[in-house]
């Protein structure tokens, strides 16, 4: 499994898990939404389970479920701000189109 993060989204990353003492890591994956097919998923993990697989990247516990391994594998996050908005980036080497709006990818 291949995924990095640059260091805008690993500082972003570590100030979320240092206000959240008790979280495992930092779940990353898709879900099933939007008009093209799958969204991102970002979120403080709780536990890890079994069929989790977990990464160190530059000092951040990446946590990313079996279902969706595959379809980000070889993805780079990165964290922007442009304006008064913040958010994170998805360079995926998998997502074959978007939506017009970004918010979904779909794979083939």
């Amino acid at each position: 499994m291949s995924i990095s993060i640059t260091p805008a989204a690993s500082e972003r990353m570590r100030h979320f898990l240092t206000t959240t003492p008790g979280a495992a890591g930092v779940r990353f994956g898709v879900r099933r939404t939007g008009c093209s097919g799958f969204s991102y998923v970002v979120d403080l993990a709780e536990t890890v389970t079994a069929d989790d697989q977990t990464l160190d990247l530059d000092g951040v516990r990446l946590i990313v479920d079996a279902k969706s391994l595959p379809l980000v594998d070889g993805t780079v996050i990165d964290f922007q701000r442009q304006g008064l908005n913040a958010s994170f980036v998805f360079h995926n080497p998998n997502a074959t189109g978007e939506c017009g709006c970004g918010e979904s990818f779909t794979v083939s």
